[in-house]
């Protein structure tokens, strides 16, 4: 399996290189980070993921606009132009219909296509990836500050060392060899310039709003320890988009390297999801989407998620979540629940009567009170859930929700602490005289919401 390399032009002049192998539907990658074509193909790992992915499909792969095979000399690193750089492949491949794969800072890019061009996207894929990357403290921006500087002085330089900073972040579990390549890779294929241009393009992508406007299957995944771009930002883009299915993989290597079980993972879970494009035979048109009618929307979420990971390792981490996933399936089938997805470390339901929403939050944490109980004695990790609950009249498709109530719903549910169930007022109000307990939090202003909402602490214990 060997690829072919051509060249096409954006429509601000910039020459973009991009390479085919394969055959089948189109599956097109988008990365816009230490991309080469020609030394990424003689790479093992890289190879091999690769024909990984073309083994079924007309795999098409990329350098942006300041790397690899394409124009160097270019200054502008903005999502537009990065899109720019997309559409030219697109185009010069004359692809009526495609895939998209995101992977890392690619994601956004892919993102912002898919929602400009959504009659042509099929399929939507982001894997190790993210809508906003966040400097909000003061470390942070110090950090990347310091990451710029580095860059900017010594990306270029015969010695590595600096390089090899970006290297323990993206492959900390690689051997020697794989250490000494990906470092050289990233020299060869930027100049320091290019470099330091796209990281100072980074804090700058927000696709956020974007986010509610991705119709198409979405599968979006994201290793537990990535250390480059990390796991609460691929979950938080599964919460964000419809009907958007969530594979958390283990592991802390930013993309599986040769010997991992996850590389397998990877790419059988894109096969899968691509099945259906592969599929000669017509499919039946979906209809439009129809209302549901009034649904209450409960999310959990595991507290602390990536710091118990941290502490406990990624196997007995797993061990909560899959405490945490049996104690909502049993509480959900106790209280008429219906599951919709998992979102990472949470679950996210839907229920026809409120009473029942809140009943089934009350004995999610009485169950994990409990548990904890036993699990303490022994010395083991002690689980803590938030919870959130948001009513109103979402859409469904494609046995998923989503609309402004499943948003809020999210964002109530982000403003819980360990222990805590947070409510909506409108939850407050559907389920007045029915015996529970709540506690006015006040107007809280929730990202995404131009008005602030009322929110509401349940009271689950006997004694609060």
């Amino acid at each position: 399996m060997e690829q072919q390399i051509r060249f096409c032009t954006t429509s601000d002049g910039v020459r973009i290189a991009y390479a085919t192998v394969g055959e089948g539907a189109p599956l097109v990658r988008v990365l816009g980070w230490f991309t080469h074509l020609e030394v990424e193909w003689e790479q093992p790992d890289y190879r091999q993921l690769n024909e990984g992915f073309a083994a079924d499909h007309r795999f098409v792969r990329y350098d942006g606009r300041g790397m690899g095979l394409s124009d160097r000399d270019v200054t502008d690193f903005s999502l537009d132009a990065k899109v720019r750089d997309l559409e030219a492949v697109v185009d010069a491949l004359k692809l009526r219909r495609l895939a998209l794969l995101g992977t890392s800072e690619g994601g956004p890019t892919a993102i912002a296509y898919a929602a400009r061009y959504p009659e042509r996207v099929t399929r939507l894929i982001l894997y190790g990836s993210f809508a906003y990357r966040r400097l909000d403290s003061p470390e942070e921006q110090e950090r990347g500050g310091a990451m710029v500087t580095l860059a900017r002085h010594g990306w270029g330089q015969d010695q590595p060392a600096v390089r090899q900073l970006f290297t323990g972040l993206f492959i900390p579990d690689a051997n020697a060899e794989q250490i000494r390549w990906f470092t050289e890779m990233q020299r060869v294929s930027a100049t320091p310039e290019a470099a330091v241009g796209l990281m100072m393009g980074l804090p700058s992508i927000d696709v956020r709003d974007l986010l509610p406007q991705l119709k198409m299957p979405t599968l979006v995944i994201h290793r537990r320890g990535d250390g480059a771009v990390p796991f609460e930002l691929g979950r938080e883009l599964a919460a964000l988009i419809p009907s958007a299915r969530f594979l958390p993989l283990e592991g802390r290597n930013h993309f599986p390297l040769r010997g991992e079980p996850e590389q397998a993972q990877l790419i059988g879970a894109i096969s899968q999801f691509m099945a259906d494009d592969r599929k000669p035979a017509k499919r039946k048109p979906r209809g439009p989407a129809a209302p549901t009618g009034p649904l209450t929307i409960l999310f959990t979420d595991i507290t602390s998620s990536t710091a118990l990971t941290q502490r406990l390792g990624d196997a007995k981490a797993q061990e909560i979540v899959r405490a945490h996933n049996q104690i909502v399936r049993d509480a959900l089938k106790a209280h008429g629940g219906s599951a919709i997805k998992h979102t990472g470390d949470g679950i996210m339901a839907s229920f026809s009567s409120a009473s029942r929403a809140l009943e089934c939050a009350v004995a999610i944490q009485q169950a994990v009170e409990e548990g904890n109980a036993d699990v303490g004695a022994h010395g083991r990790a002690l689980l803590q859930i938030h919870i959130g609950l948001n009513a109103g009249e979402p859409v469904a498709e494609d046995e998923d929700l989503f609309g402004t109530a499943v948003q809020l719903a999210r964002r109530v549910c982000d403003q819980a602490d360990g222990g805590e169930i947070l409510a909506s007022d409108v939850v407050r109000q559907l389920v007045a005289g029915k015996g529970f307990l709540f506690a006015d939090r006040g107007d809280v202003a929730l990202r995404g919401f131009e008005d602030p909402v009322r929110l509401y602490e349940v009271r689950w214990r006997e004694d609060g």
